[in-house]
């Protein structure tokens, strides 16, 4: 093959791949096994949603959300997150309901998930915001006395002033006295 004839070629081939070589993260261009728990190169979280196809099967699709991660985009979490915090790739959506699971929470509270895993902690510790929990408290009764954390999680009551962002920064908050 000629020079003229290849340099067309790999010039095509390269502009396929030229957002790979950028790190840029199309939730739309991920696959379904790597959708869940990722963020987009805008800093909005990727979602794994189902719609109907024709015939009325299900299909699965990755797209994007509106909820934005700040200090983070370009990532997909690696399955050593997901399974060190038991998680499913597979989830539809996110929901507060795993904190019901004992198991669920002992796994996202363990050191492997909790200090290893900062893009799955903050993602469930918003959500525990949303419920009017604070995913520290909860961890350290969780790492005290496992029975007793479920039995407050589900008699809580408490409102949250809303979904936080910023993990590091939201612990520090969480913790200080509120101003009355």
């Amino acid at each position: 093959m000629s020079f003229s004839i290849q340099l067309p070629l790999v010039l095509f081939f390269s502009s396929l791949f030229i957002h790979v070589s950028f790190g840029e993260v199309v939730c739309e261009e991920l696959a379904n096994e790597a959708c869940a728990f990722s963020i987009a190169s805008s800093g909005k979280r990727c979602l794994l949603e189902t719609r109907r196809a024709g015939g009325g099967s299900v299909e699965y699709q990755c797209r994007t959300s509106e909820v934005v991660v700040e200090r983070m985009g370009d990532y997909i979490e690696t399955d050593e997150c997901v399974e060190a915090c038991g998680v499913d790739r597979k989830f539809v959506g996110i929901s507060s309901d795993a904190f019901l699971e004992p198991q669920f929470s002992a796994k996202l509270c363990s050191p492997p998930c909790y200090v290893k895993c900062p893009n799955i902690v903050d993602l469930y510790f918003n959500l525990a915001a949303g419920e009017g929990v604070l995913l520290p408290e909860l961890c350290e009764k969780q790492r005290m006395n496992p029975g007793r954390a479920m039995f407050e999680l589900l008699s809580s009551g408490a409102a949250a002033p809303g979904p936080l962002s910023g993990f590091s920064e939201d612990i520090k908050a969480a913790s200080a006295p509120s101003p009355l």
